[in-house]
C-alpha cells in the first residue's frame, strides 16, 4: 500500500521540486521508502508501505532495458501464479515484489496487462520508447487515483494534498459537486470538488500518447447483472459461494508484516475473521473491534460473543482486542478533512480511523467486511425498496397525499429512533417511483437547498442532484428492480463512499486494509446469483448467512444492523455546539455568500430544539473545513 504522484509530458522542464512536494505531502501512505523516477518526458514519485518483499520492493521500478518505469499502489493477490507464468515465457526475474510482475506483464501484453491481475490497486506505467503513459485502477475502485491536464501535461496523484502541490492545480469550484455533495455526503465520481480534477473510474484505464497528445479512457471489467445461474440450486451455490470466500480471504492473507481482522458485531466481520483464524490456525490471529460508551453505538458484546464463537471454530486462536474509543475529536474530524481532500461527511470515517490506529499499534494489515452489504443486499434499505415497489401500482399523486400525511405523524427523532425509520420509510412509498432511491439517501433535500444556497451557489440553486443516480439508469443491466438498486451502489455508493472511506481513514495511519468480498470472482458471482438467493423475504444476505453456518448463529441472525455510526445529532448539540456553530457561522461559508446565515440558524435551532437535522449541519461543517482550507 504506497502513493503515487506523476507528471507526464513534462517537455524537458524539471519538475523535481514539485514532483518532490507531491511525495512528501503523501508520505503518511507509504513511510518505509520513497523514489523518484526522471526522464525528458516524465517524472514519477512513489511512496511506499512496505507488504511484500520488504528489501527489495523499491520504486519506481525502472525495466533493465531502461525503456519502461511502472509504480503501483495496491496489492496484486494472484502475482505469484503470474510470475510462475511469465518465467514459463522467458522473463528474468530479480525480486519478489508484486511490481516487478506488473512489469514483465506489461512488457508482454501492453494495456491488456489488466485483465490478468487480481487485486486492489492503482498503478502507471510509462514507456519511455514509445512515448506512452497507462494509468489503470482496479475494477471496483479500493485504490484512489486523481488527475487533470495542464495544457497537454497530465498530472496524477493518489490523494488531493499531493495533487495540490503542483502550481497549475485547478482550483476552480464546481458547483455541481457542492450540491451533489449535500444531498448524499460525497462527491460522485468521475467528477471531483474541482471542476477540471477527475478521478479514474474503477475498472477503466486511461492512456496518453505524447506524440500526438491523445488521452484514451476506456472500461475493461464491469459486473455482469443480465446472465444469471439459474440452474444452480441453492445447496450448491452455497457449496460454491463459501469455497470462493474462503479463497478470496486466504488470497488476502499473504503479508511479509504481521496481518490481522476489523470485527463489528456483524455478519460480513464475522465471517471474514472466522475463515483468518481457521486458515491461520496454529498461528494467533489478532482481532480488533471499536468499543463506544454510547450504548445505541457500542457492539463491544457483539463482539466478544462473535470472537468466543469463532475460537470454539477455529482452534482458539483467535486474539480479541477492544478498544473504548472517543471519536467526538473535533480536530481528528478536521484533520481528516484534509486527508479526504474534498469534502466527504460519512461520519463513521471518524471511528474507522481510531479503530485503524488501534490496530496498527500491532498490525500493518487488516481484513475487513466491506462490500457484502452491496453484492449480497445487505442494506435495510433494499427491503424497504422491496416494500416500496408493491404499492407502485396506486397512483403517485395519491400515495404522495396518503404516506406523506402519515409521514408527518412521526416526529423527527432521528434515523436511528423507531420514528424516524417509520417516517422515512412512508416518505419512500410517497415519492415517484424513478427518485425513490435516491430522496430515500438525500441529506439535504432540494426545497432546503433553495434556502440555504447563498449568491456563491445560486447557479446551482434548481439544478436536480437526482440525476446522478438516474442518469446512470441507461447503463444498469440488472433485470430485478431491486438488484438494479445493488448494482448503481456499485457504481456509486461503494467506490465513492465506502471506499474511499476505508482507505483514507486507514492509510492515514498508514495500515492496508483488504476487503475479501470485493475478490472480482466472489463479485462475479454474486451478480449471476438470482436475487431471491441473496434476498429472501424478510433475510437479507441468505445465501451468505447459509453459507457459514458456524459463525452465523441464530443469535448473530437477531442482531440489528448497526453500522459503524455516531451519535452526531448529540454532539452537535452538547460536546460539539460551540465549536460547531463557529465553524458554520464564522467561516467562509456563510461569510463570502455559499450559504445564507438567516436560514442556517433557522435549521441550527430546529436541531437544537430536538428535530433531527444532524446531516444536513454536518455536511455544511465540512464543506466550511473545506473552504476554509481554500482560501
Amino acid at each position: 500500500m504506497c502513493a503515487i504522484s506523476g507528471i507526464v509530458n513534462t517537455h524537458g522542464r524539471s519538475f523535481h521540486k514539485v514532483i518532490t512536494a507531491m511525495m512528501k505531502k503523501q508520505n503518511h501512505r507509504g513511510p518505509d521508502d520513497c523514489g523518484i523516477f526522471e526522464s525528458p518526458d516524465a517524472v514519477f514519485a512513489h511512496n511506499r508501505l512496505s507488504i511484500i518483499d520488504l528489501t527489495d520492493g523499491h520504486q519506481p521500478m525502472v525495466s533493465k532495458s531502461g525503456r519502461l518505469a511502472v509504480m503501483l499502489n495496491g496489492e496484486i493477490y494472484n502475482y505469484r501464479d503470474l510470475r510462475t507464468k511469465l518465467i514459463s515465457l522467458g522473463h528474468n526475474f530479480t525480486t519478489e515484489s508484486d511490481t516487478e510482475t506488473l512489469l514483465h506483464l506489461y512488457e508482454s501484453y501492453g494495456s491488456e496487462c489488466v485483465n490478468f491481475l487480481d487485486g486492489m490497486f492503482a498503478f502507471a506505467v510509462f514507456d519511455q520508447v514509445k512515448r506512452k503513459l497507462l494509468l489503470a485502477r482496479d475494477r471496483l475502485g479500493q485504490k484512489p487515483l486523481l488527475y487533470f491536464m495542464d495544457g497537454d501535461t497530465l498530472v496524477f496523484a493518489s490523494e488531493f494534498s499531493g495533487l495540490e502541490q503542483h502550481p497549475a492545480f485547478p482550483r476552480q469550484l464546481d458547483k455541481e459537486s457542492v450540491s451533489n455533495f449535500l444531498s448524499l455526503q460525497y462527491v460522485p465520481q468521475p467528477d471531483t470538488i474541482f471542476r477540471q480534477v477527475r478521478k479514474l473510474l474503477p475498472g477503466h484505464i486511461l492512456e496518453l500518447d505524447l506524440d500526438n497528445n491523445h488521452i484514451s479512457i476506456r472500461c475493461y471489467w464491469q459486473a455482469d447483472f443480465s446472465i444469471k445461474n439459474s440452474n444452480l440450486d441453492m445447496d450448491s451455490a452455497t457449496a460454491k459461494l463459501r469455497s470462493l470466500v474462503e479463497k478470496a480471504v486466504e488470497k488476502r492473507l499473504v503479508s511479509d508484516v504481521p496481518i490481522g481482522t476489523f470485527l463489528s458485531g456483524g455478519i460480513d466481520s464475522c465471517i471474514v475473521t472466522g475463515i483468518a483464524a481457521k486458515l491461520l490456525y496454529p498461528a494467533p490471529c489478532d482481532t480488533f473491534t471499536a468499543a463506544f460508551s454510547q450504548s445505541a453505538y457500542d457492539e463491544r458484546d457483539a463482539a466478544k460473543r462473535s470472537a468466543e464463537i469463532i475460537n470454539k471454530v477455529s482452534g482458539g486462536n483467535l486474539r480479541h482486542h477492544q478498544r473504548e474509543i472517543k471519536p467526538d475529536d473535533f480536530q481528528i474530524a478536521e484533520k481528516l478533512s484534509y486527508h479526504f481532500g474534498e469534502p466527504f461527511a460519512d461520519a463513521s470515517a471518524m471511528p474507522l480511523y481510531l479503530l485503524s490506529k488501534f490496530a496498527k499499534e500491532k498490525i500493518s494489515v487488516a481484513l475487513c467486511g466491506d462490500g457484502a452489504d452491496e453484492i449480497f443486499a445487505g442494506y435495510e434499505r433494499y427491503l424497504a425498496m422491496r416494500y416500496a415497489e408493491k404499492l407502485y401500482w396506486i397512483p403517485q399523486a395519491a400515495r404522495k397525499i396518503i404516506f406523506n400525511t402519515f409521514a408527518a405523524l412521526f416526529p423527527e427523532h432521528g434515523e436511528r429512533s423507531k420514528c424516524g425509520r417509520i417516517r422515512r420509510l412512508l416518505k419512500l412509498f410517497a415519492a415517484p417511483e424513478k427518485i425513490g432511491y435516491f430522496n430515500l439517501l438525500d441529506r439535504c433535500p432540494a426545497a432546503i437547498k433553495k434556502e440555504l444556497f447563498g449568491p456563491q451557489l445560486d447557479e446551482v440553486r434548481n439544478y436536480d442532484s437526482s440525476q446522478c443516480f438516474t442518469s446512470l439508469n441507461w447503463e444498469l443491466i440488472a433485470k430485478d428492480r431491486v438488484e438494479k438498486l445493488g448494482e448503481l451502489d456499485l457504481r456509486t455508493y461503494l467506490p465513492c463512499d465506502i471506499l474511499p472511506k476505508a482507505d483514507i481513514s486507514s492509510m492515514a495511519n498508514a495500515l492496508e486494509l483488504r476487503s475479501p468480498f470485493l475478490d472480482t470472482a466472489v463479485v462475479e458471482f454474486a451478480a449471476r446469483l438470482p436475487m431471491n438467493y441473496k434476498l429472501n423475504a424478510k433475510r437479507r444476505k441468505y445465501i451468505l448467512c447459509a453459507a457459514f453456518p458456524e459463525f452465523i448463529t441464530p443469535e448473530l441472525l437477531q442482531r440489528p444492523k448497526r453500522g459503524f455510526g455516531v451519535p452526531m445529532a448529540g454532539w452537535l448539540r452538547n460536546s460539539w455546539k460551540e465549536q460547531a456553530y463557529d465553524k458554520l457561522f464564522n467561516s467562509r461559508l456563510t461569510a463570502d455568500g455559499f450559504i445564507r446565515k438567516d436560514a442556517l440558524k433557522k435549521y441550527w435551532q430546529l436541531h437544537q430544539e430536538g428535530r433531527d437535522f444532524s446531516y444536513l449541519l454536518w455536511n455544511l461543517v465540512v464543506f466550511a473545513f473545506f473552504l476554509d482550507r481554500h482560501k
